[in-house]
């Protein structure tokens, strides 16, 4: 199908009009895309509704209800799951209006998606090789670097603490001799 000409350059301002031009616009593969994105949130609103529906009801447990009250809320969920398998069935037609304006694509291998660099040549991979060694030698010397002042670190916490447990002792002690 083609699509109508962008702001009327040549066909007269009311050329395009009811069902006719907004058939035209919703051709494509996006807006169908917007339309069943709505239908889905649709579904799941209506869905919600008629939980809150099924909630609020009462059980026929031999208690006096209202049929009046009953018969209402009866065809508010009737009506709700009515309109629920519309929605569906155009949710259904949207899909395979979908499928259909896609079924021409190729689909692009997932490989082709991701950007890499190829190394060709086994120089390269000797290069590589050394270059890997020697950036995991200096990370293996870092992480020990870090391991040896982390385990400083603790050594003085360890300090601090028992001097901090020593005094704290002291200071019970003598509160308990005052008494």
């Amino acid at each position: 199908m083609s699509t109508p000409p962008l702001s009327g350059a040549a066909m007269p301002p009311g050329a395009f009009s009811g069902p006719q031009a907004q058939a035209a616009r919703e051709v494509n593969t996006a807006s169908l895309c917007r339309i069943g994105q709505e239908t889905v949130q649709d579904i799941v609103f209506r869905t919600m509704e008629i939980f809150q529906l099924l909630r609020n009801m009462q059980l026929p447990n031999g208690v006096t209800y209202h049929t009046a009250t009953y018969q209402d809320r009866l065809g508010k969920l009737q009506e709700h799951l009515r309109q629920l398998s519309i929605l569906f069935r155009k949710l259904r037609l949207v899909y395979d209006k979908c499928n259909e304006n896609c079924a021409g694509l190729d689909p692009v291998p997932i490989e082709q998606l991701i950007p890499y660099v190829e190394e060709d040549g086994s120089k390269h991979d000797d290069r590589g090789a050394a270059s890997q060694l020697r950036f995991a030698s200096e990370e293996r010397r870092e992480i020990l670097e870090v391991n040896k002042k982390l385990k400083q670190k603790n050594q003085q916490l360890k300090q601090i603490m028992d001097q901090l447990r020593n005094l704290i002792w002291d200071i019970n002690a003598m509160l308990a001799m005052r008494n």
